[in-house]
């Protein structure tokens, strides 16, 4: 049976500073859209999930945690595993990025024969996905990219913001894309953040995700902007991770048949909740539904 949802991407080796603590956990895309997802998704049995990920062998407990949760995962060895370190101040809007460690890029060649309704690319690098890769998956399902990991390179450790080169050609594969609001005007050179979303939409991509940290985000699909709201958290601990949850609760509330606006309320309330805590949203839908409401 071919999966609803893959998402294909690197467990990170992650250390969180914040001015509270100093945590040394797994993360990345693939982390914390497996983990939400497997909690939003509780008992039901009618979403097919899978998860192809690259690591190194030393770090497989990461993947052995997630098959004891039920998480179906696939694993293309790696030299090594990705390590970030993430460094945040009082505002978390803002952070600081190096990275200690570079995995082994996914390719069309390690991918094989998949295919999925969704395909959600977790992007952390500019070299993860290249476009022969981005070609081929388009064809396999409906494709999902943050565009986060091409729009940052390494160079020593450090992490440099770019322009993503190939932009043009790579966007008209893909379907829905996640972007924030200063990597919208990086792609664009576009200031009016609804100009931008159309722009992008006349390049190829069928759904915008423009979030906005705590003013909210913006949903543009079929010539519609959704102005979504951010919900207040109960308190404000690690927003790590809160993009890759925004975009697991949006793909899977449109699998389940919601319009664009409603998956987009969705999953701000979602990424609301994951903000309260260190890791992965661990929350259920029945929290998130009652956070929707007024």
């Amino acid at each position: 049976m071919n999966p609803d949802i893959i998402c294909i991407g690197h467990i990170t080796h992650d250390r969180i500073v914040t001015p509270d603590r100093d945590v040394h956990m797994p993360g990345g895309t693939s982390f914390y859209f497996s983990y939400g997802l497997r909690h939003l998704m509780g008992d039901r049995k009618d979403i097919n999930y899978r998860l192809i990920t690259s690591l190194a062998e030393k770090d497989m407990k990461s993947v052995e945690d997630m098959r004891r949760e039920g998480i179906e995962v696939e694993v293309i060895p790696s030299r090594e595993t990705v390590y970030f370190e993430n460094i945040y101040g009082a505002n978390q809007n803002n952070r600081r990025q190096r990275v200690r460690a570079k995995a082994d890029p996914f390719t069309r060649e390690k991918l094989g024969d998949i295919s999925a309704r969704y395909i959600v690319l977790g992007t952390l690098l500019a070299d993860d996905f290249d476009l022969d890769a981005l070609r081929y998956l388009s064809e396999r399902g409906t494709l999902v990219v943050d565009a986060q990991g091409y729009l940052r390179e390494v160079r020593g450790e450090e992490v440099h913001a770019i322009d993503w080169k190939e932009k043009r050609e790579a966007l008209r594969y893909v379907d829905i894309l996640k972007v924030n609001e200063y990597e919208i005007e990086v792609l664009t050179g576009v200031t009016d953040q609804h100009r931008a979303c159309e722009l992008l939409a006349e390049w190829g991509v069928k759904e915008v995700l423009l979030t906005l940290g705590s003013y909210g985000s913006v949903v543009y699909a079929d010539g519609k902007f959704y102005d979504i709201p951010a919900y207040d958290p109960l308190n404000v601990v690690d927003a790590t991770g809160c993009g890759d949850t925004y975009v697991m609760a949006y793909v899977y509330r449109r699998l389940l048949g919601d319009d664009p606006g409603q998956a987009g309320r969705f999953a701000s309330a979602v990424a609301s909740i994951k903000l309260e805590a260190s890791g992965p949203f661990c929350a259920t839908e029945a929290d998130a539904l009652a956070r929707l409401k007024p």
